[in-house]
């Protein structure tokens, strides 16, 4: 190899290595881009969920105030995936009178409950019927509870009842008064 030759190889890559560089400046300028943006939406959600707990706060938490590409955004998911959760059954959103779907606190919180357990590995049949169960046992620790309620209230009743059959004993009608008996062998 002669100088010229070698000088020409180095300046390839020399220029290889520019090149790389220039291309490893724009990842790095479009991951930067990629970061801005993205905080830029967290912001966005957290703004929005700060709202969203205010609004919870003051009672609102059933209303459904959400459009599907903001609760998409909050739940950090596509609203394609709302819109598949709401086919499935696992999601039921309120629609205005024009037919768009509104979410609401309720739904959110249902929403990242999904979310729990898909990333546990369940597919969606099973997140199905676990939410199913989840229900049924909430219904029924309400029913305990009102039947526990009802139980307390019939047990004081009747305790009532007791005290007022109990009759004083300086009402009683004969006065008790103690026999002495004395021995008769003494």
């Amino acid at each position: 190899m002669t100088g010229a030759d070698r000088t020409g190889a180095d300046r390839t890559a020399a220029d290889r290595t520019a090149g790389n560089g220039k291309a490893a400046a724009k990842a790095a300028g479009a991951t930067r881009a990629a970061r801005a943006a993205g905080a830029a939406r967290a912001a966005g959600a957290a703004r929005a969920a700060g709202a969203a707990r205010a609004a919870g706060a003051a009672g609102v938490g059933s209303r459904a105030v959400y459009v599907i590409s903001v609760a998409a955004e909050l739940a950090g998911v596509h609203p394609q995936t709302l819109r598949m959760y709401e086919r499935k059954g696992l999601l039921d959103p309120s629609r205005t009178s024009g037919g768009s779907r509104r979410f609401s606190e309720q739904d959110l919180d249902q929403l990242r409950r999904i979310q729990d357990l898909t990333a546990a590995g369940l597919n969606l049949e099973g997140v199905r019927q676990v939410l199913a169960l989840e229900a049924e046992v909430t219904r029924l620790r309400a029913e305990l509870d009102q039947a526990r309620q009802e139980a307390r209230a019939a047990v004081e009743q009747t305790h009532r009842l007791y005290r007022r059959d109990l009759v004083p004993l300086s009402q009683s009608p004969i006065p008790y008064v103690p026999v002495r008996r004395t021995r008769s062998g003494r």
